[in-house]
């Protein structure tokens, strides 16, 4: 038998020890990260990356993903195209290094370095992930769903179609405005409902047995 292939990983010097993992981007550096490190290294964008970075960490504290603001940095030197590879791979850095708890600033700093990443831009990357902009980082990026606002329904009576010539069979049209603006419209017909009200009375059933149980209780 042919043992299985170990897994690579680096070995780094942190604190005055040598510690064999794997860094925080993962075994490889993804592309956008790749692409990134190439256009910083090619000419001195230092300036567009930091304002890069702004956007990015403003964008993930408040939940919004939008690139709209990256239009104001584009230029004939510097066209779309670069600007986006910037705000992908520094959002990509971002949200890699939010994902592990308790990551220290050195460790970004060490695994950053290995793959050339320019070291003036090295202190604004690990300022975006410590301290207190980290803890607001990390609740920025936890799921926001939107709410139900409001919520209309009717009943219509389909009478005919062009197969049946008399129907009268009942359905259920139901409009949901959500907190985020979106309008969500959809039709059932009556067994349907029924079905669906079957399943929620039985959802909602199952969660009191569970608030029943000690082991969910607080003290």
């Amino acid at each position: 038998f042919r043992a299985a292939p170990r897994l690579a990983s680096k070995m780094s010097v942190i604190g005055g020890y040598a510690v064999d993992r794997t860094p925080f981007y993962g075994l490889k550096a993804p592309p956008e990260v790749k692409k990134l490190v190439h256009l910083l290294s090619t000419a001195d964008r230092s300036k567009t990356f930091r304002k890069v970075l702004k956007i990015v960490v403003q964008q993930v504290e408040s939940g919004a993903e939008s690139r709209d603001e990256l239009r104001g940095l584009e230029s004939e030197a510097f066209p779309q195209e670069h600007v986006r590879s910037l705000y992908a791979g520094a959002r990509w850095v971002l949200v890699a290094a939010l994902r592990q708890p308790g990551l220290k600033t050195e460790v970004v700093r060490e695994d950053l370095k290995q793959i050339k990443f320019p070291e003036e831009l090295l202190g604004d990357v690990c300022a975006a992930v410590s301290g207190a902009r980290r803890t607001r980082l990390v609740q920025g990026r936890r799921a926001r769903l939107p709410q139900l606002q409001t919520l209309r329904w009717r009943v219509d009576v389909i009478i005919s179609n062009s197969t049946l010539h008399r129907m009268m069979e009942p359905s259920i049209v139901v409009e949901m405005t959500l907190t985020d603006g979106q309008i969500k419209r959809f039709e059932v017909p009556v067994s349907k409902f029924h079905e669906l009200r079957y399943s929620v009375a039985y959802v909602m059933k199952e969660m009191e047995e569970l608030e029943k149980r000690n082991i969910l209780k607080l003290e």
